[in-house]
């Protein structure tokens, strides 16, 4: 039987932002996610990550560096999680210089993942701090919730970039998530008035 996931971008969501960061002893978690991620496991979601690896393509490391981010991200969460990552990027070299089907805003990671581990997208939801987040979960038919955290700074609108929420901290999606069982129509309560206008 399929089970739902919360996905979770790392960067900005999770740990603290670091721009291309593979050094484990620079991982800082954000507040509140060891306790939202125990709890959603807890409550039976699979979770996953899902996160653009740019750094790759663009030759500030290599893939096998970020192993040991993977690594140190199990020993401060405690709960087990599947990795997918994307590390193209048009611009970088080759070859990983693609326009592929994985890179957030694409819904790649989170389809793959879905088929791989057997996930309910329609029960599953997308944590992210950025509008490509968002729009990776809707795309592949997930609820979104957006950490409002200053992440976002272009605000690229569409229906597809809409969050279903828009929380100020990771506690608070975790919250949500776990409050709501069933579709929702999306709240703009919280939703900034950049978003609603």
């Amino acid at each position: 039987m399929s089970k739902p996931a919360v996905f979770l971008d790392k960067d900005g969501t999770l740990v603290r932002d670091v721009p291309y960061n593979v050094d484990p002893a620079r991982i800082v978690l954000n507040e509140g996610v060891v306790n939202g991620v125990r709890k959603l496991h807890a409550a039976g979601f699979a979770l996953v990550i899902v996160s653009n690896q740019s750094g790759v393509a663009r030759g500030y490391f290599e893939e096998a560096d970020l192993e040991v981010v993977w690594t140190k991200l199990r020993d401060l969460l405690g709960v087990p999680f599947s990795v997918y990552y994307c590390p193209h990027h048009p611009e970088g070299y080759a070859p990983y210089n693609v326009e592929c089907g994985c890179r957030k805003p694409e819904p790649g990671m989170l389809l793959g993942a879905a088929r791989e581990h057997n996930l309910d997208l329609s029960r599953s939801w997308m944590v992210g701090d950025i509008l490509n987040d968002v729009e990776a979960g809707r795309r592949s038919g997930c609820r979104t919730v957006l950490l409002d955290n200053g992440g976002e700074t272009e605000w690229q609108l569409s229906r597809e970039r809409l969050p279903h929420h828009v929380v100020s901290t990771f506690a608070e999606a975790a919250e949500i998530i776990l409050s709501l069982s069933v579709h929702q129509p999306v709240s703009t309560s919280r939703i900034p008035s950049v978003l609603t206008g």
